[in-house]
């Protein structure tokens, strides 16, 4: 779990350079906010509180919460995701190992179908700022967060956003006309180096041996398949190219710290190439067809979280000494029904 913290600081020092400090503060915030939920409630479990503590995962689900969520938003976003993700997505199910659905993702869910306003006004990147303008300052980021006061020049759509609003343009004259892909080299100011950074994060786990190769792996490839079926030599009906779609958005971060979640994903090593790859699929489906969400890692994640344990199920390994694979209901076959 320290690995996978550590892993992050490339995508963090990334969005805090094109997004401001304000990534910083949802980062701490989430993180105090998940521990201090974790130990209260194996304080009212009557469970040894530092023992569970050490163990991280509550540290890493504010993470990922603080990265998830727009910077600047209000305070009380922030301190409700961390409620929901663990109070409600880990704990009410018996806490670390128990989850059936990745908490985080949860929480960003939840809060995206409830406050899509505070959810969807994300600060606009570096690049794109007027000149002369930087990103917020410490004190103009904490009287945003905690009072609301209007930041200027404090939000712009998306790269998603834009693409998916698109209606009528060919893609060559939408990034020719939108400042957000002519500041940016491949899919947006700012964004693709995010990706990028958290892509870098999520080859330093690989090399260490955190997780597997597999359900990264073909979340990324099935995600770049599809938009390359679909890319229409950049007609107004494209959804966009592979390149946008693996460096926009939250592309890097679900591949290498949400989908690798070893808890609410699939075991096999085949069920992980299935579950990583359908995770892949309903991404672009939801980023390209979708009538309302921009991006969809989250709500892909929370649907192949549920269908899990069914792709477990069609993908269990031969064991040692048996010819093919063994179902869960053989051993009931092989006892008498019994």
């Amino acid at each position: 779990m320290r690995l996978v913290v550590y892993a992050t600081f490339p995508g963090i020092a990334a969005l805090t350079h094109f997004f401001g400090i304000g990534v910083l503060i949802n980062v701490l915030l989430a993180s105090v906010s998940c521990i201090a939920f974790e130990a209260l409630v194996m304080k009212l479990r009557e469970r040894p509180v530092m023992f569970y503590l050490r163990d991280c995962s509550a540290l890493v689900t504010g993470v990922l919460i603080g990265v998830s969520l727009p910077p600047y938003c209000p305070w009380w976003l922030v301190i409700s995701a961390s409620f929901v993700a663990i109070v409600l997505a880990k704990q009410l199910y018996g806490g670390m190992g128990f989850n059936p659905f990745n908490p985080a993702m949860v929480a960003y869910v939840l809060l995206l179908i409830s406050f899509p306003v505070q959810m969807t006004q994300w600060a606009t990147p570096l690049p794109m700022l007027a000149d002369g303008q930087t990103v917020p300052s410490l004190v103009a980021a904490l009287d945003k967060i905690f009072f609301g006061t209007p930041i200027d020049g404090y939000s712009s759509a998306t790269v998603l956003d834009i693409m998916k609003q698109n209606s009528g343009l060919t893609l060559d004259d939408l990034y020719q006309q939108q400042p957000v892909f002519t500041e940016g080299r491949w899919a947006g100011a700012g964004w693709e180096w995010v990706n990028i950074a958290f892509l870098i994060g999520g080859l330093y786990l690989l090399y260490k041996k955190v997780f597997t190769w597999h359900a990264p792996v073909a979340m990324l490839l099935a995600l770049a398949l599809m938009a390359a079926l679909f890319y229409d030599s950049g007609s107004s009906h494209s959804g966009g190219s592979p390149i946008f779609h693996l460096l926009s958005g939250a592309t890097m971060l679900g591949a290498f710290f949400i989908v690798t979640d070893p808890v609410s994903s699939a075991v096999s090593t085949r069920g992980r190439l299935v579950y990583g790859a359908l995770i892949g699929v309903v991404i672009y489906v939801i980023r390209t067809w979708g009538t309302s969400y921009p991006d969809g890692v989250g709500f892909a994640v929370l649907l192949l979280n549920f269908a899990a344990p069914f792709i477990d199920y069609y993908t269990t390994p031969r064991t040692y000494g048996h010819k093919k694979p063994r179902r869960a209901t053989d051993a009931s076959k092989q006892d008498g029904g019994h």
